[in-house]
């Protein structure tokens, strides 16, 4: 185990159940542990101490760091937003320590085709039973997990493979992408140095991604703030908060009030709206 001293706020509980993340179970102690591309990672904090374990810990402070975003400047984020909207203050103030979760993004691109038209239970219970059919397995605390599976594991995949999974209609969409993948018609790579209005328009030529999953993969594996996702949170906040309603006019208002920091935004209004008492 190790603990890593917190120099800026941070609040473990919010950030890993804000709906960044599918694949994480709440322990009896409070404790959690979360499933990362390479391993698995039990997590608790007590004050400004979090405390770390791992079926593998080589490099685990560098990695907890990095998933978890500790070492951004969130304070310059808020700060930025307070200046050009001061309403969002009581939301940033009721979130301060909620960080964007920075996911493996061919795991978040799986994840959200899942994610169309679907809930949370059924999008983990997807998630996990593709790990479980062809990922690798882990022994942690006496649990067993299951890594997510590379594309490359994926290859030989039939719809049906797919379909056994739980993922309903989007069969097809995982199929294809994990092909263009393997084909080399898709590079998740290149994502990380397009600017947002091409990455947003080359994640949408495949089949299954629209708007609101290309945002999603975006800011969640590739953290582009200046994208975000409007979903039914989104619309009554605005609606109920901004007086805004329709979604090309809360996209409008968020680009001018916002800016390159539209997502953060969007996420303290939900987190404030959702779990303010």
């Amino acid at each position: 185990m190790i603990k890593i001293k917190l120099k800026k706020p941070f609040k473990l509980y919010d950030t890993v159940t804000c709906g960044q993340i599918f694949r994480f179970f709440q322990m009896e102690d409070g404790s959690f542990d979360v499933i990362l591309k390479d391993r698995v990672i039990n997590v608790y904090q007590k004050d400004d101490v979090l405390f770390a374990s791992s079926n593998d810990e080589e490099d685990l402070e560098k990695v907890i760091r990095n998933y978890f975003d500790l070492d951004n400047d969130y304070e310059k984020m808020d700060d930025y937003l307070i200046q050009n909207d001061v309403k969002i203050k009581d939301a940033i103030d009721f979130s301060k320590g909620l960080t964007m979760i920075r996911q493996d993004p061919f795991e978040t691109v799986m994840e959200y085709i899942i994610s169309a038209n679907n809930g949370v239970p059924q999008i983990s219970a997807a998630l996990n039973n593709i790990a479980q059919k062809y990922g690798k397995k882990v022994t942690f605390n006496n649990k067993k997990y299951y890594l997510f599976p590379t594309f490359n594991d994926l290859k030989d995949l039939s719809e049906r493979d797919y379909r056994n999974c739980k993922v309903g209609f989007r069969d097809k969409y995982l199929k294809q992408m994990v092909d263009k993948l393997n084909n080399g018609d898709v590079n998740l790579d290149e994502f990380y140095t397009l600017d947002t209005k091409d990455a947003l328009s080359k994640l949408m030529e495949n089949n299954g991604i629209g708007p609101k999953v290309a945002s999603c993969i975006l800011l969640f594996a590739y953290q582009k703030y200046d994208v975000f996702p409007i979903d039914t949170w989104v619309k009554k906040i605005m609606k109920n908060d901004y007086e805004i309603e329709g979604e090309k006019k809360i996209r409008e208002f968020a680009v001018k009030t916002y800016g390159k920091y539209s997502a953060i935004a969007l996420q303290y209004l939900f987190n404030y709206s959702r779990n303010k008492k």
